[in-house]
C-alpha cells in the first residue's frame, strides 16, 4: 500500500472521510465528504503529522518554518514539525497566527518562531475549498516579515471548479504564485475505491459523475 493508499485508508477509519449524499457549503450535492473536524486522539494526530511530513519530504519542499493558520491549522503545523524532527531528522521550526494581536506581554500577532527576511516558509492546513486561509494568511506574514512562502501542503485537493473554471489551488497558484501540494487528490480517492482500498463502491458511478461535473 503507498502512503497516499494509506492515508485515504486512515481518512477512513478516522470517519474523517466519508460517503454518502451531502449539501456542500457551495450548494453542490456531493458523494463524499471531508471533515478533519474529527481527528481528535494524540494517535490519529501523529499520524496525521508523519503524512504531512511525508508529502514535504518527498516534494522537497525548501521550509525552514511551518505556520499553521488559526485555528485549525495549529494543531496540524504542530504535529507536522514534531514529524519532520522524528521520522526524517528535519529540525525547523513553527509558529502561529493570533486572531487578535496581543495587547500585553510580549504583544504580537504571532506565536512561535519570530520570522524574519527571506525565511523559508510553508503553510499548513486541512483541505483548500476557496483558498481563504492563505489569502487571509499571505499579508499577515508579509506584514511581519519579507517571508518566502515555498508552498501550503493540505491533506486533499477536491480537484473542483473555484468560481470560474480554475480550481482553488489553481486561483492560489495565479494569484500568489504559491505551489499547494495536497497529501492526495480525489482521483486518489476514486481510484482508492476502485481497487477495494477502501469500502463505497456503491458511490464509485457518482464519484466520477461528480468528478465529471465540477473537476478540473
Amino acid at each position: 500500500m503507498t502512503y497516499k493508499e494509506s492515508f485515504i485508508k486512515f481518512m477512513v477509519d478516522c470517519g474523517v472521510l466519508t460517503f454518502g449524499d451531502f449539501t456542500l457549503k457551495s450548494g453542490r450535492k456531493a458523494p463524499y465528504f471531508i471533515n478533519c473536524g474529527n481527528y481528535k486522539t494524540g494517535a490519529q494526530l501523529a499520524k496525521l503529522g508523519e503524512y504531512y511530513a511525508e508529502c514535504i519530504h518527498e516534494n522537497n519542499i525548501p521550509v525552514e518554518t511551518l505556520f499553521g493558520p488559526a485555528y485549525k491549522g495549529i494543531p496540524l503545523a504542530v504535529s507536522a514539525v514534531v514529524a519532520l524532527s522524528n521520522k526524517f531528522g528535519i529540525d525547523v521550526s513553527y509558529c502561529f497566527d493570533r486572531k487578535e494581536a496581543k495587547d500585553h506581554g510580549e504583544g504580537g500577532m504571532f506565536v512561535g518562531k519570530t520570522l524574519t527576511d527571506g525565511e523559508k516558509v510553508v503553510i499548513i492546513d486541512d483541505v483548500m475549498t476557496s483558498g481563504k486561509a492563505l489569502r487571509e494568511s499571505m499579508p499577515k506574514l508579509k506584514s511581519a516579515a519579507d517571508v518566502n512562502v515555498t508552498g501550503m501542503v493540505i491533506t486533499v485537493d477536491r480537484m473542483e471548479k473555484g468560481t470560474g473554471e480554475l480550481s482553488a489551488v489553481q486561483e492560489v497558484k495565479r494569484d500568489f504564485d504559491v505551489d499547494v501540494y495536497s497529501i492526495v487528490n480525489m482521483e486518489d480517492i476514486i481510484e482508492a475505491i476502485r481497487n477495494e482500498i477502501v469500502p463505497g463502491k456503491e458511490y464509485l458511478d457518482k464519484m466520477i459523475e461528480y468528478r465529471n461535473t465540477y473537476g478540473v
